[in-house]
């Protein structure tokens, strides 16, 4: 059974940082491409950053672009989103994500909030 679990998340800051990590089984992590999404309160869940099987490709939301930093841990099944200069606009619930064939798995989410 494919199971994602996230954490790291809490309140920040504007400015601050805080680094999501999302750990992995159930499958052959290292085979697939691993994504974070987030979903602010009112707002559709949007994409924010992926990275390919083996970390070589990366790609981000423009919004998070020069902010963020997604990586992973193969021996670890981990895969991990460093947030810097975080701002009020990031709040929303995060989450690690992939696709097997037909069907997206997702995480259960971590809240990340941004306020002084």
């Amino acid at each position: 059974e494919v199971q994602l679990v996230e954490s790291g998340g809490g309140l920040v800051q504007p400015g601050g940082s805080l680094r999501l990590s999302c750990a992995a089984s159930g499958f052959t992590f290292s085979n697939y491409l691993m994504a974070w999404f987030r979903q602010a309160p009112g707002k559709e869940r949007e994409f924010v950053a992926e990275i390919s099987y083996s970390g070589n490709y990366r790609n981000y939301a423009d919004s998070v672009k020069g902010r963020f930093t997604i990586s992973r841990d193969n021996a670890k099944n981990t895969v991990d989103l460093q947030m810097n200069s975080l701002s009020p606009e990031d709040t929303a619930v995060y989450y690690c994500t992939l696709q097997i064939s037909a069907r997206r798995y997702w995480g259960q989410g971590t809240q990340v909030t941004v306020s002084s």
